[in-house]
């Protein structure tokens, strides 16, 4: 990709966000610097209060600017939408990017995702995977529902300072009781992995 045309250009950041880790901040990063703005859409905005999504779009939301203004971002050129769970295909990517200004690629690191917006002939981006084994949502929200603090060491401050006003691993452990299989950190962590190395 020319570089000096990609920062006069916009970009999707399509994501759950469940929470929003390091890794996500450090793919807004690599984005900013290829692209003039970045268009982060909170995927599944509908759905919260479950496993997969223990948090809200609004509370997604304000993680998401917490950890941006706490790194020094340009708030100017990020721009935020949410949009409500889709089946991934082909024949939704135009329904989702018409939820957001016009953008020159999307950027995901979600295979599936990835390949119906290719398939849609739409061009993708995949920022570089950081520290896979354990920057990965479902591993975190395994740490906290096992009392394992080194969680908060995976997020922005910030968004570990929200998490704990929301009292949110009490939240995903409430979840989870009524959760099956159960949850093991060791097994999600070799999950994440297994997924990281077929991007």
């Amino acid at each position: 990709m020319n570089s000096l045309l990609g920062r006069e250009e916009r970009v999707l950041f399509f994501g759950r966000f469940q929470p929003f880790h390091y890794g996500h901040l450090a793919a807004v990063e690599w984005l900013l610097q290829r692209y003039r703005e970045v268009v982060i859409l909170v995927g599944m905005a509908d759905e919260s209060h479950t496993w997969i999504n223990p948090f809200t779009a609004g509370e997604r939301l304000l993680m998401i600017k917490k950890a941006l203004d706490d790194a020094g971002v340009d708030a100017s050129r990020i721009i935020t939408a949410t949009i409500q769970t889709l089946r991934v295909f082909s024949g939704n990517a135009g329904f989702v990017l018409s939820y957001v200004p016009p953008v020159a690629a999307v950027a995901t690191a979600n295979h599936p995702v990835r390949r119906a917006f290719a398939d849609a002939g739409y061009q993708t981006v995949t920022p570089p995977l950081v520290r896979r084994n354990e920057l990965c949502g479902e591993y975190i929200r395994a740490l906290m529902l096992h009392g394992d603090e080194r969680w908060r060491r995976l997020v922005p401050k910030p968004v570990a300072a929200l998490i704990d006003q929301l009292d949110g691993v009490e939240r995903i452990r409430e979840i989870a009781a009524g959760y099956t299989p159960s949850v093991d950190p060791e097994k999600v962590m070799e999950t994440c992995i297994n997924a990281a190395q077929q991007r």
